[in-house]
């Protein structure tokens, strides 16, 4: 810690997205600095976690990457509730993993917090050969509907660190406080959990 001023905050992340898109091979850029050219698909969600140091403050994301598959999608509210940020990602090579991540930016901004911040990440962006959806039209959809857009490559970790840092500036925490009677976020772990991975 350079100095005493530096403040630590605990920030939950989750990530959504179609099957494919690449969620898990953008954490794992991000986390362990690796890239798994035939990345499993991801079961029910993985926990990560990652420190970034950002305007004399220690970020330290707790990250849930969430499966893409339809059939775990029941799942996901668990994961965004009370998530301090999200990361909608798609698929820069695949219209309908595009159309999909519209479908997650609805359902959190009905179902999720309300100050939660939000990117969209047009993964693959190495495959601009396949690319399949515009810059433009993700870039515009994002500014209509209150998010950031970038697109990555966990490939070439092209905007993967990028990403993260982003969003750590973002949070609400590291803003000045403009309406300190305004929601709070509070870091605990979910009840549900503990009593939850016990036998059945």
């Amino acid at each position: 810690m350079a100095s005493s001023g530096n403040k630590s905050i605990n920030a939950k992340l989750v990530l959504l997205g179609d099957v494919g898109a690449g969620k898990s091979s953008l954490v794992l850029r991000f986390v362990k600095g690796q890239f798994v050219e035939f990345q499993e698909s991801t079961i029910g969600a993985a926990f990560f976690s990652q420190t970034v140091a950002v305007n004399d403050a220690t970020v330290k994301f707790e990250i849930w990457d969430t499966a893409g598959q339809e059939r775990y999608h029941s799942l996901a509210p668990m994961y965004y509730r009370g998530a301090a940020a999200a990361i909608i990602v798609y698929d820069i090579t695949n219209q309908a993993s595009f159309d999909r991540a519209k479908k997650w930016v609805q359902e959190l901004q009905s179902q999720g917090n309300p100050n939660m911040v939000m990117a969209l990440a047009g993964n693959k962006s190495d495959l601009l050969d396949s690319k399949k959806v515009a810059s433009e039209e993700a870039r515009t959809y994002a500014q209509e509907n209150g998010l950031f857009f970038i697109e990555t490559s966990a490939k070439t970790a092209t905007n993967v660190n990028d990403l993260f840092y982003e969003i750590a500036t973002r949070l609400p925490r590291l803003q000045p406080a403009q309406n300190p009677s305004g929601m709070v976020l509070v870091d605990r772990p979910a009840d549900r959990a503990s009593s939850a991975s016990c036998c059945s």
